[in-house]
């Protein structure tokens, strides 16, 4: 990363030195799990992500990832809780997880976050742990999600930055429902949101809705 990065840090301010965190980031290209492990142990912290189980399979590769604590995440599968049960034990042990609440690369044509899903804010009422949102922007010109254009050109320059922990005392002694846990995601992307809008340096439109897009292009 130091060869194909012109990397800025920012915000290392709001990253707690100790203690159980929650990093919530925003996901626009396959380049930035490295860039962001990257900014978070400058930070001073190590970085333990959840990621899919099928990355955990791959020869060499996969039994680093292992050795190094991450997470896997089992999607689709009567596992897929077992990767909260690990996150929310991992958090309560004093460490930081850095979680990706869209699930996958962001579908906005423009690359701007998505709704999330709403495992970051269960694991947020579990575990009572800040939540930090974190921005980056630049991973996409190593390789863009959206065009599929891969760059191996050294020195792109990409910036990180994190923000305070997201107020969510609204949600204190709510109901914990579909709708609350929607609703608390929904604020905790926004958050993520406004410092991409940093970034870029452009007002972040509202979050994008993939099912709804989808929704709309099958309408006659």
């Amino acid at each position: 990363m130091t060869i194909m990065t012109k990397a800025t840090w920012l915000g290392f301010e709001h990253i707690p030195l100790r203690g159980g965190a929650i990093f919530a980031v925003n996901h626009l290209s396959h380049a930035d799990p490295l860039l962001m492990a990257f900014y978070i142990y400058d930070s001073g912290r190590n970085p333990r992500f959840l990621g899919k189980a099928s990355v955990f399979k791959i020869p060499v590769l996969g039994r680093i990832i292992e050795a190094t604590g991450q997470i896997p995440v089992h999607r689709g599968t009567s596992d897929a809780v077992k990767s909260l049960h690990s996150a929310i034990a991992a958090v309560n042990a004093g460490r930081a997880v850095i979680i990706y609440p869209e699930g996958t690369t962001t579908r906005s044509p423009e690359l701007w976050p998505m709704r999330g899903k709403n495992g970051v804010a269960r694991l947020a009422l579990e575990t009572g742990a800040p939540v930090i949102p974190i921005a980056q922007w630049g991973p996409q010109d190593l390789y863009n999600p959206i065009t599929k254009k891969v760059s191996l050109r050294p020195r792109r320059r990409c910036v990180v930055k994190a923000g305070p922990p997201v107020d969510l005392s609204a949600f204190d002694g709510v109901e914990t429902t579909a709708a609350s846990l929607n609703q608390m995601t929904d604020t905790i992307m926004r958050a993520v949101a406004d410092l991409v809008g940093e970034l870029r340096g452009e007002e972040p439109p509202p979050l994008y809705d993939p099912v709804a897009r989808r929704n709309n292009d099958k309408k006659p």
